[in-house]
């Protein structure tokens, strides 16, 4: 990884430099006995999040209960994004924002959900047809999901045959509810701190947080990790953050996973369990290893999974869609018609001896959430995330959420997708 200049000292004039320079004025009064930590949490609890920048307008959008699950897919590729909050078309207009709001619907949510309607009845019933007349007849399938067969029943034929559908085209999306993670969602007040901002992200495992305004029960903005990402490598030159950013990784504990314990497909394992696997472990992507082996040739995210159902027509040539098919389509699909994603750069990666301002620089270069740590030869070491940036940044004192959660709670697990 090549290391990446700092940001000079006259060009912070962005807002996220100016935050920068608010907690850096605080760095400079803090008790001199407190540790690094302490005063940097000291200084992020100071600052409320309604200073932090507001999101661009095309990110910050609202999805309408009775739009369908197509048009849902369209609004969230369409604006690049994961996720988009859920409004109520029936609710009264004075509704408070918890009742204003059913929750977030995120492409992942949508992908795991409709297969599931279009699994087939039985292990023994492979074929595809068999499994999208299951769905075309509104019939549920058993809770299995993704056995061997998987990869060659999901052919681009399917994707086609499934985004047609009278299910895709028809169902709601309050009707799949049921897959939402929280009822409505976590949402941060313009009164709380970047302290709880960051400890939600890190801790919570959340992609993005929605700031409500309480006096008209709506979203005000959105904080999102490519937007903390983007506030810390604006930072780079301010003396809080080189007293933490300059330090290896190694030396800051990092990555916190093992090599056995990064979750991960093999190239010829179903992209559909790549997916699968990001949605049930909640996170943001996953490597592709080499079969048989440990060296990672490939990288896919959330972001990636809107090319299952708005263009798949690039696998139609393909009967089956492993992992590597995947990639190697999408990269294609994307070659050809001249557009940027992260998908394109391949894979991106780092080493225990970068240092932690390296890092974020790259994340925020490259739009990234998270990276892999390699070997010399290439072989997966870790991976490190935002959360596990935020984790050595800042730490949550006991007792610092108190009733923070009243109200709005997680929907049970058998709920979910």
């Amino acid at each position: 990884m090549e290391a990446m200049g700092e940001s000079p000292r006259s060009g912070l004039s962005s807002p996220e430099a100016k935050l920068g320079m608010r907690v850096e004025d605080l760095w400079d009064v803090m008790e001199p006995q407190l540790s690094p930590t302490e005063k940097l949490n000291a200084c992020f609890e100071s600052i409320p999040v309604s200073a932090f920048p507001p999101a661009p307008s095309d990110k910050v959008i609202e999805i309408k209960s009775d739009a369908s699950l197509a048009e849902a897919v369209q609004m969230l590729a369409q604006h690049k994004i994961l996720s988009a909050p859920v409004v109520d078309v029936d609710a009264p207009e004075d509704a408070s924002w918890i009742d204003r709001y059913i929750g977030i619907v995120e492409f992942a949510g949508i992908v795991v959900w409709i297969l599931h309607q279009s699994e087939p009845l039985s292990p023994k019933s492979p074929s595809s047809a068999t499994a999208f007349a299951a769905a075309a007849n509104g019939v549920n399938a058993e809770n299995g999901f993704l056995g061997p067969e998987s990869a060659a029943t999901t052919s681009g034929n399917f994707f086609e045959a499934l985004t047609s559908s009278h299910l895709y085209k028809n169902t709601k999306v309050r009707d799949i509810s049921g897959s939402f993670r929280w009822a409505p969602f976590l949402a941060l007040q313009t009164s709380n701190s970047f302290l709880t901002m960051l400890l939600l992200l890190s801790k919570y495992k959340l992609k993005s947080l929605p700031v409500v305004d309480l006096g008209e029960g709506k979203i005000d903005n959105i904080i999102t990790q490519s937007a903390v990402i983007h506030m810390l490598a604006e930072c780079a030159g301010l003396q809080w953050f080189e007293s933490w950013g300059t330090k290896k990784l190694s030396e800051l504990g990092l990555p916190v996973m093992t090599p056995g314990r990064v979750i991960k497909v093999y190239e010829d394992e179903p992209v559909l369990q790549a997916f699968k696997l990001m949605r049930k472990k909640r996170i943001g992507g996953i490597p592709v290893v080499e079969s048989g082996g440990s060296r990672a040739v490939g990288n896919i995210s959330l972001r990636d999974i809107h090319f299952l159902l708005t263009t798949p027509e690039i696998y139609h040539d393909y009967r089956s869609i492993t992992a590597k098919n995947f990639l190697t389509a999408v990269r294609s699909y994307l070659e050809k018609h001249h557009e940027v994603s992260p998908i394109l750069n391949g894979m991106i990666t780092c080493k225990k001896d970068n240092t932690m301002k390296e890092l974020i620089q790259l994340l925020d270069s490259e739009k990234i959430h998270r990276i892999y740590v390699v070997d010399d030869d290439g072989n997966l070491e870790g991976v490190i995330t935002l959360r596990d940036i935020i984790s050595r940044l800042v730490h949550e004192p006991r007792g610092y959420f108190g009733d923070f959660f009243d109200g709005v709670l997680p929907l049970p697990q058998s709920s979910r997708v």
